[in-house]
């Protein structure tokens, strides 16, 4: 049996470059969003919850084969799925 908690909340380490490590395609197409220091932003490249740091991708450079070049930044990390599955939670009425 597996656990709902788990299956509501994102991974602590994701990535969206395919050959890393913590790449998962399936949970990028439900849409992880992401709020660093307060603020959602939608450029992360890769987060680590934990760790507290983001890493985004630095202006328009590149490097030398062609893939972005990314800065990391350390602060709080929150994130969370955009589509909430088969099974959304119900709002109570009061």
């Amino acid at each position: 049996m597996t656990d709902t908690n788990q299956q509501d909340t994102p991974p602590d380490h994701l990535a969206i470059n395919p050959r890393s490590p913590h790449f998962d395609a399936d949970l990028l197409q439900r849409g992880v969003a992401i709020r660093f220091k307060g603020r959602v932003r939608t450029d992360i490249e890769e987060y680590s919850i934990s760790e507290g740091w983001v890493r985004v991708q630095a202006g328009k450079t590149v490097d030398r084969k062609g893939r972005p070049l990314t800065i990391k930044l350390n602060g709080p990390v929150e994130a969370w799925f955009e589509d909430l599955g088969d099974n959304p939670p119900v709002a109570k009425a009061d």
